[in-house]
């Protein structure tokens, strides 16, 4: 068994070793078989790579060449453009060096020129140094001659000539006031008919009647000389502290009083009736009724101004419009009395904006409050509408109507339905048969243009136009403004009229200075 064994054994390693060596001689075969292939591929492809490496250099050489001549070609071409190039800078540098010296040649001639002028300037000055010096001389000489045989000083034959001056002027100037008034007679039946007959085709008695006077019935006519006073004082007292002209007629038992300005003329007329109840008449009286009328018509300013509120149906307004709101009952616009006028564009404002759909107590107190500047235009320069949205904007009142308030005769354009609807109600209120003259509204511009140029003067305390602006009355304050001065304030306020004021007739110009002193007994 066991020798059996040992065969097997030892087949079995005779097969390896078999299997070995023919293992070993295959792979020997294949293995040389796949060098030498690899050699003769490479030895190929290093042949390959020689040939093309040859042909690359040879073409490279030829391109060199080829560059070569193109860069010999290039060169000699710059030389040529720069050679011509330098030619013109040369010709060109040559120019100008020629252009140079022509100019050098012309200023040295002027400069030889110039420095002769001032030799012969600097010669001629010291020549009027020297006669200036004899001049003066000659004059301080003349000077103590002349003085000498005036026997008077060089101040004192100074003011002897500026005194006969003046006095010439003042000559010059009555004989022109002379020429003036004796050609205003002259025309004067002239003007006064045309005056009639403007007044005549335009209505303006009866309707500058009714809006710019007042008529104070009297108990008797015995009161007249009362409110006159004893040379005239308690009437000047009256008028100068009212700013209205008294008018005492032949009309038995009345008196009128004229002023364009109504709440100046309703707290006269007030104080006036006051005046006659009590009796007594007299400056200080009439300074204590004054102060009382003024009270109750403010006061009755504020009513107004909360009743057209409460009609209109708007609330929460600032007591500061309500005030200035109160105000435009005594002013009017073409006749047309604001107050009234603005309550009716606000009716209709509510009603358009009732129709449209939108905020109708917003549209009323836009209309209501859109000429609420007209009570301030005799106190503040500028448009109404512009004067009166600045304060509704100081008095808090909403973006929307102060931009509706300025809009409204475009001085800014319109750009909201509010803004469109008060421009419609207010042509629509002012618009209809009857509303509205122009013939007022110029009247009172030109009394108010004559307050004005009268207040423009220094030392004035206060200017009235009264007599339909016939007058304008003047009280200038009497520690700034002395006698003298008076009356030169007066011909320059007449003269700044005459240039600036187109007006029928002439216009009296009254200057009034007058001091009072004042103690109490304690």
């Amino acid at each position: 068994m066991l020798v059996k064994v040992l065969e097997f054994v030892g087949i079995g390693l005779v097969i390896v070793i078999v299997g070995f060596f023919m293992g070993f001689y295959y792979r020997k075969i294949i293995v040389d078989n796949k060098i030498n292939s690899a050699e003769n591929n490479t030895k190929r492809i290093l042949d390959d790579a020689k040939k093309e490496a040859q042909s690359l250099i040879k073409e490279a050489q030829s391109l060199k060449k080829e560059a070569v001549v193109e860069g010999k070609e290039e060169i000699a071409n710059i030389r040529l453009r720069n050679d011509e190039e330098i030619k013109r800078q040369r010709y060109e540098i040559a120019k100008i060096e020629n252009r140079l010296i022509s100019k050098e040649e012309s200023l040295d001639k002027k400069s030889f020129y110039i420095e002769k002028k001032e030799q012969s300037i600097s010669s001629r000055e010291k020549e009027i140094d020297d006669l200036k010096l004899k001049l003066g001389e000659a004059i301080k000489k003349e000077i103590l001659r002349l003085e000498a045989i005036a026997e008077l000083t060089r101040d004192e034959a100074k003011a002897i000539l500026s005194k006969k001056m003046e006095e010439e002027a003042k000559l010059d100037s009555a004989k022109e006031i002379r020429k003036i008034e004796a050609r205003t007679k002259e025309d004067a039946d002239k003007i006064a008919k045309k005056i009639i007959v403007q007044a005549i085709q335009r209505c303006a008695v009866e309707h500058v009647s009714e809006t710019t006077v007042s008529v104070v019935n009297l108990p008797n006519d015995e009161m007249k000389g009362r409110i006159i006073g004893r040379e005239g004082r308690n009437i000047r007292v009256f008028e100068n502290l009212t700013g209205i002209n008294i008018i005492v007629d032949d009309t038995p038992e009345a008196v009128i009083l004229s002023s364009f300005d109504p709440v100046r003329r309703e707290i006269a007329r007030v104080t006036l009736e006051n005046l006659i109840v009590d009796g007594r008449i007299h400056p200080t009286r009439i300074e204590e009724m004054f102060e009382k009328a003024s009270k109750l018509i403010n006061n009755e300013i504020k009513v107004e101004g909360e009743q057209a509120i409460f009609d209109t149906g708007i609330s929460e307004v600032n007591q500061g419009i309500v005030k200035v709101l109160g105000r435009l009952k005594y002013r009017t616009s073409y006749g047309q009395n604001v107050l009234i006028h603005s309550k009716e564009v606000a009716y209709v404002a509510g009603i358009i904006a009732g129709e449209l759909g939108l905020n109708i107590r917003k549209a009323k107190r836009a209309g209501l409050l859109h000429d609420i500047g007209k009570a301030l235009t005799h106190e503040i320069e500028g448009s109404h509408a512009i004067i009166g949205a600045e304060l509704a904007k100081r008095l808090h009142e909403d973006e929307e109507i102060c931009h509706s308030i300025q809009a409204h005769h475009n001085e800014i354009e319109a750009n909201t339905f509010l803004d469109v609807i008060v421009q419609a109600a207010d042509s629509i209120s002012g618009g209809r048969p009857g509303a509205r003259r122009e013939t007022l509204e110029s009247y009172i511009k030109r009394l108010e243009s004559l307050e004005k140029i009268a207040l423009e003067f220094t030392g004035i305390e206060k200017a009235f136009a009264i007599q339909a602006g016939r007058e304008i009355r003047v009280m200038v304050k009497p520690d700034e403004v002395d006698d003298d001065l008076a009356s030169v304030i007066a011909r320059d306020i007449a003269k700044k009229i005459e240039s600036e004021m187109e007006y029928p007739g002439q216009i009296k110009v009254t200057v009034i200075r007058e001091s009072r002193a004042i103690d109490y007994a304690k």
